[in-house]
């Protein structure tokens, strides 16, 4: 019994003393992923107005056109999406904006993008997710 203890206690000593070296070496380069830093907006509408009637992908590039391309004149991209909201499956649309820290009017151009969206087609609600994001171009 001694002998299998003793054993096990220089194992154990072993294992810690490896473990210590390795904790001690020097930490591998991580290759930096290329591009800057953007923030990025992604805004989910609904597809239907409250009595049913659809939102067809003609006006909401009508919407784009005169509320949104304004704001973010450099791009963005605009998807047809499905997805459920309070119980109910609806069509829906979905927008991704990527922005330079340094466009200081960004927040407050969303927030009236989600505002006219809600007035203009009787919505309840536009989701807003926000995220920091790699970007190369």
């Amino acid at each position: 019994m001694t002998t299998r203890r003793t054993a096990i206690a220089g194992i154990v000593a072993a294992l810690m003393l490896g473990a210590s070296a390795a904790s001690t070496a020097a930490p591998v380069a991580v290759e930096q992923t290329p591009g800057d830093s953007y923030k990025r907006t992604e805004l989910f509408f609904g597809g239907s107005r409250p009595d049913g009637t659809v939102i067809t992908p003609a006006q909401f590039e009508l919407f784009l056109d005169k509320e949104v391309t304004p704001a973010f004149p450099d791009g963005l991209t605009w998807l047809e999406a499905h997805g459920q909201w309070m119980g109910g499956k609806e069509n829906s649309y979905q927008l991704i904006l990527l922005y330079p820290y340094t466009n200081r009017k960004a927040n407050k151009d969303i927030e009236e993008i989600r505002t006219d969206y809600k007035r203009q087609f009787q919505q309840q609600s536009v989701l807003r997710a926000d995220s920091v994001e790699r970007v190369s171009f």
